[in-house]
Protein backbone atom coordinates (compact mmCIF):
# COMPACT_ATOMS: atom_id res chain seq x y z
CA UNK A 1 0.00 0.00 0.00
CA UNK A 2 1.32 3.65 -1.29
CA UNK A 3 1.17 6.25 1.75
CA UNK A 4 0.74 9.91 0.44
CA UNK A 5 2.94 12.39 2.87
CA UNK A 6 1.79 15.99 1.24
CA UNK A 7 4.95 17.66 2.82
CA UNK A 8 7.38 15.73 0.38
CA UNK A 9 7.92 16.12 -2.58
CA UNK A 10 6.35 15.23 -5.96
CA UNK A 11 7.43 11.67 -6.91
CA UNK A 12 10.14 10.85 -3.98
CA UNK A 13 9.16 7.95 -2.15
CA UNK A 14 8.72 8.89 1.64
CA UNK A 15 11.28 5.94 2.89
CA UNK A 16 13.69 7.88 0.58
CA UNK A 17 12.85 11.07 2.80
CA UNK A 18 13.05 8.74 6.23
CA UNK A 19 16.39 7.60 5.13
CA UNK A 20 17.50 10.60 4.00
CA UNK A 21 16.36 12.58 7.10
CA UNK A 22 18.25 9.59 9.22
CA UNK A 23 21.45 10.22 7.46
CA UNK A 24 21.67 13.82 8.42
CA UNK A 25 23.26 13.98 12.09
CA UNK A 26 26.02 10.95 10.80
CA UNK A 27 26.72 13.48 7.76
CA UNK A 28 26.85 16.87 9.95
CA UNK A 29 29.31 14.74 12.23
CA UNK A 30 31.39 14.01 9.58
CA UNK A 31 30.95 17.30 8.15
CA UNK A 32 32.48 18.38 11.14
CA UNK A 33 35.48 16.13 11.33
CA UNK A 34 36.20 17.30 7.92
CA UNK A 35 35.92 20.84 8.60
CA UNK A 36 38.45 20.33 11.92
CA UNK A 37 40.90 18.26 9.81
CA UNK A 38 40.86 20.84 6.96
CA UNK A 39 40.99 24.29 8.50
CA UNK A 40 42.53 23.43 11.92
CA UNK A 41 45.98 24.17 12.41
CA UNK A 42 46.07 21.54 15.47
CA UNK A 43 44.99 19.35 12.98
CA UNK A 44 48.09 19.71 11.55
CA UNK A 45 50.18 20.06 14.45
CA UNK A 46 52.85 16.79 14.95
CA UNK A 47 53.00 18.04 18.59
CA UNK A 48 51.76 15.45 21.50
CA UNK A 49 49.18 18.01 23.00
CA UNK A 50 47.81 18.26 19.66
CA UNK A 51 47.61 14.94 18.58
CA UNK A 52 45.80 14.59 21.55
CA UNK A 53 43.22 17.24 21.20
CA UNK A 54 42.49 15.25 17.32
CA UNK A 55 42.64 12.42 18.66
CA UNK A 56 39.35 13.82 21.66
CA UNK A 57 37.85 15.33 18.61
CA UNK A 58 37.54 12.08 16.36
CA UNK A 59 36.52 10.33 19.48
CA UNK A 60 33.89 12.52 19.64
CA UNK A 61 32.73 12.54 16.38
CA UNK A 62 32.84 8.70 16.15
CA UNK A 63 30.68 8.55 19.95
CA UNK A 64 28.36 11.03 18.02
CA UNK A 65 27.79 8.78 14.71
CA UNK A 66 27.51 5.47 17.13
CA UNK A 67 24.85 6.89 19.63
CA UNK A 68 22.61 8.57 17.17
CA UNK A 69 22.28 4.72 15.26
CA UNK A 70 21.75 3.28 18.63
CA UNK A 71 18.86 5.41 19.34
CA UNK A 72 17.64 4.92 15.87
CA UNK A 73 17.57 0.99 16.74
CA UNK A 74 16.39 1.47 19.55
CA UNK A 75 13.41 3.78 17.94
CA UNK A 76 12.48 0.80 15.93
CA UNK A 77 12.98 -1.96 17.89
CA UNK A 78 10.44 -0.25 20.67
CA UNK A 79 8.21 0.48 17.58
CA UNK A 80 8.23 -2.96 16.25
CA UNK A 81 7.77 -4.65 20.01
CA UNK A 82 4.59 -2.46 20.17
CA UNK A 83 3.35 -3.73 16.71
CA UNK A 84 4.02 -7.09 17.60
CA UNK A 85 2.32 -6.95 20.91
CA UNK A 86 -0.72 -5.23 19.34
CA UNK A 87 -0.63 -8.36 16.90
CA UNK A 88 -0.24 -10.70 19.32
CA UNK A 89 -3.38 -9.96 21.48
CA UNK A 90 -5.31 -9.56 18.81
CA UNK A 91 -4.57 -13.37 17.91
CA UNK A 92 -4.53 -14.47 21.68
CA UNK A 93 -6.47 -11.86 23.55
CA UNK A 94 -7.57 -12.25 27.09
CA UNK A 95 -10.63 -14.01 27.76
CA UNK A 96 -13.44 -12.31 29.72
CA UNK A 97 -13.79 -12.48 33.47
CA UNK A 98 -17.12 -14.28 33.04
CA UNK A 99 -18.54 -15.84 30.46
CA UNK A 100 -22.53 -17.14 30.97
CA UNK A 101 -22.56 -17.72 34.63
CA UNK A 102 -18.68 -19.18 34.24
CA UNK A 103 -15.68 -17.39 35.81
CA UNK A 104 -12.86 -17.81 33.57
CA UNK A 105 -8.53 -16.97 33.75
CA UNK A 106 -6.45 -18.06 31.30
CA UNK A 107 -2.86 -17.55 30.86
CA UNK A 108 0.32 -18.34 28.37
CA UNK A 109 4.18 -18.98 28.64
CA UNK A 110 6.13 -18.82 25.89
CA UNK A 111 9.44 -21.06 25.74
CA UNK A 112 10.60 -18.44 23.42
CA UNK A 113 12.10 -15.84 25.10
CA UNK A 114 10.37 -12.26 24.98
CA UNK A 115 7.54 -14.05 23.14
CA UNK A 116 3.94 -13.69 24.94
CA UNK A 117 2.66 -16.42 22.33
CA UNK A 118 3.63 -19.59 20.69
CA UNK A 119 2.28 -22.62 19.63
CA UNK A 120 -0.53 -23.06 22.20
CA UNK A 121 -4.20 -21.33 21.88
CA UNK A 122 -7.03 -20.95 23.43
CA UNK A 123 -10.30 -19.36 23.69
CA UNK A 124 -13.92 -19.43 25.02
CA UNK A 125 -17.41 -18.10 23.71
CA UNK A 126 -20.37 -18.08 24.58
CA UNK A 127 -23.04 -19.55 21.82
CA UNK A 128 -26.40 -20.18 21.04
CA UNK A 129 -25.21 -23.61 21.65
CA UNK A 130 -23.81 -23.22 24.88
CA UNK A 131 -20.60 -22.39 25.79
CA UNK A 132 -17.70 -23.32 23.69
CA UNK A 133 -14.00 -23.55 24.47
CA UNK A 134 -10.98 -24.77 22.83
CA UNK A 135 -7.36 -25.63 23.83
CA UNK A 136 -4.69 -26.38 21.64
CA UNK A 137 -0.87 -27.45 20.75
CA UNK A 138 1.04 -27.01 17.82
CA UNK A 139 3.86 -28.86 16.70
CA UNK A 140 6.84 -26.99 18.03
CA UNK A 141 7.38 -23.34 18.71
CA UNK A 142 8.05 -19.96 17.22
CA UNK A 143 6.70 -17.94 14.86
CA UNK A 144 5.85 -21.14 12.47
CA UNK A 145 3.75 -23.09 15.01
CA UNK A 146 2.32 -18.85 16.05
CA UNK A 147 0.89 -19.14 11.77
CA UNK A 148 -0.80 -22.67 12.43
CA UNK A 149 -2.30 -21.72 16.02
CA UNK A 150 -4.17 -18.19 14.06
CA UNK A 151 -5.21 -20.35 11.46
CA UNK A 152 -6.71 -22.95 13.84
CA UNK A 153 -8.07 -20.12 16.42
CA UNK A 154 -9.45 -18.18 13.38
CA UNK A 155 -11.47 -20.47 12.34
CA UNK A 156 -12.71 -21.73 15.79
CA UNK A 157 -13.77 -18.56 16.37
CA UNK A 158 -16.47 -18.45 13.79
CA UNK A 159 -16.99 -22.15 13.60
CA UNK A 160 -18.12 -22.42 17.42
CA UNK A 161 -21.18 -19.38 16.33
CA UNK A 162 -21.88 -21.13 12.75
CA UNK A 163 -21.96 -24.97 13.87
CA UNK A 164 -25.17 -26.84 15.51
CA UNK A 165 -22.37 -29.43 16.54
CA UNK A 166 -19.03 -30.07 18.12
CA UNK A 167 -18.46 -32.21 15.27
CA UNK A 168 -19.13 -29.73 12.66
CA UNK A 169 -17.01 -27.07 14.57
CA UNK A 170 -14.04 -29.59 14.67
CA UNK A 171 -14.70 -30.55 10.79
CA UNK A 172 -14.56 -26.52 9.91
CA UNK A 173 -10.75 -26.73 12.14
CA UNK A 174 -10.07 -29.94 9.56
CA UNK A 175 -10.26 -28.00 6.67
CA UNK A 176 -8.90 -24.89 7.60
CA UNK A 177 -5.48 -27.10 9.23
CA UNK A 178 -5.31 -28.42 5.77
CA UNK A 179 -6.13 -25.36 3.74
CA UNK A 180 -2.87 -24.01 5.88
CA UNK A 181 -0.47 -26.83 5.11
CA UNK A 182 -2.20 -26.77 1.76
CA UNK A 183 -0.56 -23.07 1.23
CA UNK A 184 2.01 -23.58 3.26
CA UNK A 185 3.83 -26.40 1.05
CA UNK A 186 2.90 -24.24 -2.02
CA UNK A 187 4.74 -21.10 -1.15
CA UNK A 188 8.12 -23.04 -0.14
CA UNK A 189 8.49 -21.36 2.76
CA UNK A 190 10.17 -24.64 5.19
CA UNK A 191 9.65 -24.06 8.89
CA UNK A 192 11.58 -22.49 11.15
CA UNK A 193 12.48 -25.78 12.17
CA UNK A 194 13.14 -26.88 9.18
CA UNK A 195 10.51 -29.78 9.44
CA UNK A 196 8.38 -29.67 6.26
CA UNK A 197 4.43 -28.91 6.06
CA UNK A 198 3.67 -32.59 5.97
CA UNK A 199 4.98 -33.08 9.24
CA UNK A 200 3.15 -30.17 11.20
CA UNK A 201 -0.43 -30.98 13.19
CA UNK A 202 -2.21 -29.62 16.46
CA UNK A 203 -3.92 -31.11 19.24
CA UNK A 204 -6.86 -29.74 20.14
CA UNK A 205 -9.64 -30.42 22.62
CA UNK A 206 -13.36 -28.49 22.22
CA UNK A 207 -15.89 -28.55 25.24
CA UNK A 208 -19.44 -27.59 25.22
CA UNK A 209 -21.10 -26.64 28.36
CA UNK A 210 -24.71 -26.19 28.55
CA UNK A 211 -27.27 -24.67 30.94
CA UNK A 212 -27.46 -26.91 32.66
CA UNK A 213 -24.22 -27.86 33.20
CA UNK A 214 -23.98 -31.01 30.98
CA UNK A 215 -20.19 -30.93 29.37
CA UNK A 216 -19.32 -32.59 25.84
CA UNK A 217 -16.03 -32.76 24.57
CA UNK A 218 -14.35 -34.06 21.33
CA UNK A 219 -10.49 -34.61 21.93
CA UNK A 220 -7.51 -34.90 19.19
CA UNK A 221 -4.91 -35.83 20.68
CA UNK A 222 -4.79 -33.57 23.51
CA UNK A 223 -4.52 -33.60 27.04
CA UNK A 224 -8.04 -34.62 29.16
CA UNK A 225 -8.69 -31.57 31.47
CA UNK A 226 -9.01 -32.15 35.36
CA UNK A 227 -12.02 -31.67 36.86
CA UNK A 228 -11.57 -30.09 40.62
CA UNK A 229 -14.03 -30.53 43.07
CA UNK A 230 -14.01 -30.56 47.06
CA UNK A 231 -12.83 -33.84 46.54
CA UNK A 232 -9.47 -33.32 44.96
CA UNK A 233 -8.73 -33.26 41.20
CA UNK A 234 -9.56 -35.95 38.62
CA UNK A 235 -9.72 -35.82 34.30
CA UNK A 236 -12.86 -35.08 32.97
CA UNK A 237 -12.75 -38.39 31.08
CA UNK A 238 -10.42 -41.43 29.87
CA UNK A 239 -11.66 -41.85 26.62
CA UNK A 240 -9.11 -42.36 23.89
CA UNK A 241 -8.69 -39.13 22.09
CA UNK A 242 -8.63 -38.73 17.93
CA UNK A 243 -5.64 -38.36 15.80
CA UNK A 244 -4.43 -34.76 15.99
CA UNK A 245 -5.35 -32.96 13.24
CA UNK A 246 -3.30 -32.65 10.15
CA UNK A 247 -1.48 -35.74 10.51
CA UNK A 248 -4.68 -38.01 9.33
CA UNK A 249 -7.76 -37.15 8.10
CA UNK A 250 -10.62 -37.45 11.08
CA UNK A 251 -13.41 -40.51 10.62
CA UNK A 252 -16.64 -40.81 9.45
CA UNK A 253 -18.56 -40.82 12.75
CA UNK A 254 -17.55 -38.09 15.20
CA UNK A 255 -19.78 -38.99 18.68
CA UNK A 256 -19.33 -36.07 21.58
CA UNK A 257 -17.49 -37.74 24.74
CA UNK A 258 -20.64 -36.98 27.53
CA UNK A 259 -18.44 -36.04 30.57
CA UNK A 260 -21.05 -35.61 32.97
CA UNK A 261 -22.16 -32.22 34.57
CA UNK A 262 -20.17 -29.44 35.87
CA UNK A 263 -21.88 -28.81 39.58
CA UNK A 264 -22.22 -25.39 40.56
CA UNK A 265 -18.57 -24.46 42.25
CA UNK A 266 -16.58 -27.41 40.10
CA UNK A 267 -14.09 -26.27 38.21
CA UNK A 268 -11.99 -27.49 34.98
CA UNK A 269 -8.29 -26.72 34.02
CA UNK A 270 -7.65 -26.68 30.35
CA UNK A 271 -4.03 -27.00 29.89
CA UNK A 272 -1.40 -27.75 27.19
CA UNK A 273 1.11 -30.91 27.75
CA UNK A 274 4.07 -28.30 29.11
CA UNK A 275 2.11 -28.25 31.79
CA UNK A 276 2.81 -31.64 32.58
CA UNK A 277 5.87 -32.31 31.38
CA UNK A 278 8.01 -29.34 32.61
CA UNK A 279 11.00 -31.23 34.50
CA UNK A 280 12.86 -30.31 37.39
CA UNK A 281 16.30 -30.39 37.59
CA UNK A 282 16.43 -33.97 38.37
CA UNK A 283 14.06 -34.49 35.33
CA UNK A 284 11.17 -35.35 37.21
CA UNK A 285 7.87 -34.52 35.44
CA UNK A 286 5.67 -31.56 37.42
CA UNK A 287 3.16 -33.11 39.16
CA UNK A 288 -0.42 -31.08 37.91
CA UNK A 289 -2.73 -33.50 38.78
CA UNK A 290 -1.43 -33.59 42.75
CA UNK A 291 -0.86 -29.25 42.16
CA UNK A 292 -4.80 -29.13 41.41
CA UNK A 293 -5.77 -31.56 44.05
CA UNK A 294 -4.18 -29.69 46.97
CA UNK A 295 -4.95 -26.16 45.72
CA UNK A 296 -8.69 -26.74 46.27
CA UNK A 297 -8.85 -29.17 48.66
CA UNK A 298 -11.29 -28.77 51.27
CA UNK A 299 -11.69 -25.27 50.33
CA UNK A 300 -13.53 -22.77 47.60
CA UNK A 301 -11.26 -21.35 44.74
CA UNK A 302 -11.51 -18.56 42.64
CA UNK A 303 -10.37 -19.45 38.94
CA UNK A 304 -7.50 -16.84 39.69
CA UNK A 305 -6.27 -17.98 42.72
CA UNK A 306 -6.00 -21.97 41.47
CA UNK A 307 -4.01 -20.12 38.32
CA UNK A 308 -1.41 -17.90 40.50
CA UNK A 309 -1.11 -21.53 42.45
CA UNK A 310 -0.22 -23.55 39.44
CA UNK A 311 2.64 -20.60 38.09
CA UNK A 312 4.32 -20.08 41.74
CA UNK A 313 4.53 -24.08 41.67
CA UNK A 314 5.43 -24.67 37.83
CA UNK A 315 7.84 -22.10 37.91
CA UNK A 316 9.30 -23.58 41.13
CA UNK A 317 9.25 -27.15 39.39
CA UNK A 318 11.13 -26.06 36.82
CA UNK A 319 13.32 -22.96 37.98
CA UNK A 320 12.45 -20.59 35.87
CA UNK A 321 10.52 -20.48 32.22
CA UNK A 322 9.39 -23.62 30.91
CA UNK A 323 11.42 -25.16 27.84
CA UNK A 324 8.07 -25.63 26.06
CA UNK A 325 4.77 -23.34 25.59
CA UNK A 326 2.49 -23.64 28.19
CA UNK A 327 -1.01 -22.99 28.16
CA UNK A 328 -3.79 -22.68 31.05
CA UNK A 329 -7.42 -22.05 30.36
CA UNK A 330 -9.46 -22.26 33.83
CA UNK A 331 -13.42 -22.20 34.16
CA UNK A 332 -15.65 -22.33 37.52
CA UNK A 333 -18.95 -22.99 37.54
CA UNK A 334 -20.87 -20.16 39.24
CA UNK A 335 -24.48 -20.73 37.98
CA UNK A 336 -27.30 -21.44 40.58
CA UNK A 337 -28.05 -25.12 39.96
CA UNK A 338 -31.04 -25.11 36.95
CA UNK A 339 -33.54 -27.78 36.60
CA UNK A 340 -31.91 -31.23 35.60
CA UNK A 341 -33.03 -31.88 32.17
CA UNK A 342 -33.03 -35.39 30.95
CA UNK A 343 -29.30 -36.91 30.66
CA UNK A 344 -30.07 -40.49 29.85
CA UNK A 345 -28.60 -41.71 33.47
CA UNK A 346 -25.59 -40.01 32.30
CA UNK A 347 -23.06 -39.58 35.44
CA UNK A 348 -20.25 -37.60 36.11
CA UNK A 349 -17.74 -40.19 34.94
CA UNK A 350 -17.27 -39.82 30.96
CA UNK A 351 -18.90 -41.79 28.93
CA UNK A 352 -19.15 -42.07 25.46
CA UNK A 353 -22.38 -41.12 23.33
CA UNK A 354 -23.40 -44.00 20.82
Amino acid sequence: MIRFNPGAPRGVPPRFLSRLRSLAVPTAWGAVAVAYRLTCPLARDDALGARLVSSAVLCAVGTGIVLHFRRRMLREVRHAHRIAEAAQSVLLRPPPSRVEGLAVAAVHLSADRGARIGGDLYEVTATEHGVRAVIGDVRGHGLGAVRTGAAVLGSFREAAHDEKTLAGVLRRLERAMDRHLREWAHSGHPAPDGAPAAEEFVTVLLLEIHPDGEVRALNCGHPWPYRLTGAGAEPLAHADPLPPLGLFPLPGELPATACGRLLPGDILVLHTDGAEEARDTDGRFFPLGDVLAEAVRDRPQTPQAVLRTVLTALLDHSVGPPKDDVALLILRNERCSPPTRQTHGVSRSATADR
